[in-house]
């Protein structure tokens, strides 16, 4: 299906007034109207003016086309997943540098999650809701000067939480 050009000649029209050429054309026409009232030229100004415009014209650059963009990159290649049991291992070393209440049974989970091994209940609990359960915990921890006198215990809730992921490996 053949769509009109809505541009039209008027837009063309703009669009040469605007360009460099045109206005390269009209200062070497200007030259030559001060050539003819400088006395200069005679009965041949009009084709004085007229020349200099066109080779104003000529001589101006042309429209200059944008480069092309470049080619978007590659995309990188996604990271290989890194096993279970490495996670397993500096999620260990990190808690071994936090301080968690030995109530809450912490270290018992990671030692059930090692025996477990991986797999899709080991996963998310290594991956995810273990780290998540300790943050909690040390957030509400760094919190716990202005929290309300009745506020639950954050080491009675990571103990809860934990109790609940060792649950689901059984």
């Amino acid at each position: 299906m053949a769509t009109s050009n809505r541009a039209g000649i008027g837009r063309l029209l703009l669009g040469y007034l605007e360009s460099t050429r045109n206005l390269a054309g009209c200062g070497g026409g200007a030259v030559g109207l001060g050539l003819h009232f400088a006395g200069l030229g005679g009965s041949w100004w009009p084709g004085v003016v007229a020349g200099l415009y066109g080779v104003g014209a000529l001589l101006a650059p042309g429209r200059t086309t944008r480069p092309e963009p470049p080619e978007p990159p590659e995309p990188p290649t996604p990271p290989r997943p890194v096993p279970v049991h490495t996670e397993l291992e500096v999620l260990t070393g990190y808690l071994a540098s936090v301080p968690l209440p030995a109530s809450a049974g912490v270290d018992t989970l990671l030692v059930a999650l090692r025996e477990a091994g991986p797999g899709a209940v080991v996963d998310p609990i290594v991956r995810h809701r273990l780290p998540v359960a300790v943050d909690g915990y040390l957030r509400a921890r760094a919190w716990l000067p202005w929290a309300d006198p009745d506020a639950p215990d954050p080491a009675a809730e990571l103990g809860r939480e934990v109790k609940q992921l060792s649950a689901e490996l059984d």
